[in-house]
């Protein structure tokens, strides 16, 4: 699957994606993550890609023609989707990266200042929100959007049972169970902290009935 990042901050992404799980997907072939700066195609020698916004207000508005130009440029795949990263727009979720993890290709608008030109609502496909607070620009969100959908798709996490017991998936209907690890025991402000007894037991049927009722104990309590 292709991601195309329009930014006109391209190396803020230069660390994340070429670290863990992304880094691995990309050298297995499985992802590819390009970024694009619409400075490229700016048309004044300066490079310029914000300007005023009309009828007067604070800030600069990103203009239509440069980030335009820049989408027009991405060759096409069959199965595509462009989306502005806003935070007027629908808000991200798992079933909206499951639905995204189905295309070919994404091509991700990560704004800055006071946003995009209007214009460009005409452009895209969606509008996607990752939460409703404001952040200086969208290319954590795109960061964000780009993660989710990666490790959704066949052979990037190598375990294909790992996607199926974790939280908000099947359906949003689920979230995962506390899970432990060694030291059985440790200390806490005075206080023994113990690992459940049943997760020590071996009887694989007891604990999945426990993992089933603390899923839904958790789920009881973020409704």
């Amino acid at each position: 699957m292709e991601f195309h990042i329009i930014t006109i901050f391209p190396h803020i992404f230069d660390s994340y994606i070429n670290e863990s799980i992304l880094k691995r997907a990309q050298k297995q072939k499985l992802i590819s993550i390009k970024t694009h700066t619409p400075r490229q195609f700016a048309s004044d020698k300066h490079r310029t890609v914000d300007d005023r916004p009309y009828g007067g207000g604070p800030g600069m508005i990103l203009m239509f023609e440069p980030i335009y130009k820049t989408i027009k440029n991405i060759p096409k795949k069959k199965k595509r989707k462009i989306i502005m990263l806003d935070p007027s727009g629908e808000q991200f979720t798992q079933q909206k990266a499951e639905e995204y993890s189905r295309l070919n290709q994404l091509i991700l608008l990560a704004g800055r200042y006071e946003g995009f030109d209007a214009r460009l609502e005409e452009v895209v496909d969606e509008k996607i929100s990752i939460g409703p607070y404001v952040l200086s620009g969208g290319e954590l969100p795109a960061l964000v959007v780009v993660e989710a959908v990666s490790r959704l798709l066949p052979g990037v996490l190598g375990d294909e049972e790992s996607i199926k017991d974790e939280t908000f998936s099947q359906s949003l209907d689920y979230i995962e169970y506390p899970q432990y690890t060694r030291p059985e025991k440790v200390k806490h402000k005075g206080k023994v902290l113990q690992v459940p007894p049943i997760l020590l037991s071996g009887n694989h049927a007891e604990i999945e009935k426990w993992r089933k009722r603390q899923s839904k104990l958790r789920k009881r309590k973020l409704g």
